[in-house]
């Protein structure tokens, strides 16, 4: 497993205590936020996706088609 060493300001020591008390350590308190994050920006991305789907017709007509390849869609 990887090392990072980070610069940490006041602000960043606050949240990183209350990560820590959170979840059991600064490292687990920092796994926590980094996974967090990288969650809340795929749900963005897959967000941003759908509503592109929703208002490109060629785009609809391409996903229609892959889901009746996978057999999802009739």
């Amino acid at each position: 497993m990887a090392t990072l060493n980070v610069r940490t300001d006041s602000a960043l020591e606050t949240a990183l205590s209350e990560l820590a008390a959170e979840h059991g350590s600064r490292s687990d308190g920092v796994r926590f936020a980094v996974l967090h994050t990288y969650r809340e920006l795929l749900l963005r991305r897959a967000q941003d996706d759908a509503e592109r789907l929703a208002t490109d017709a060629d785009d609809q007509a391409e996903m229609l088609a892959i889901q009746r390849f996978m057999g999802v869609a009739e």
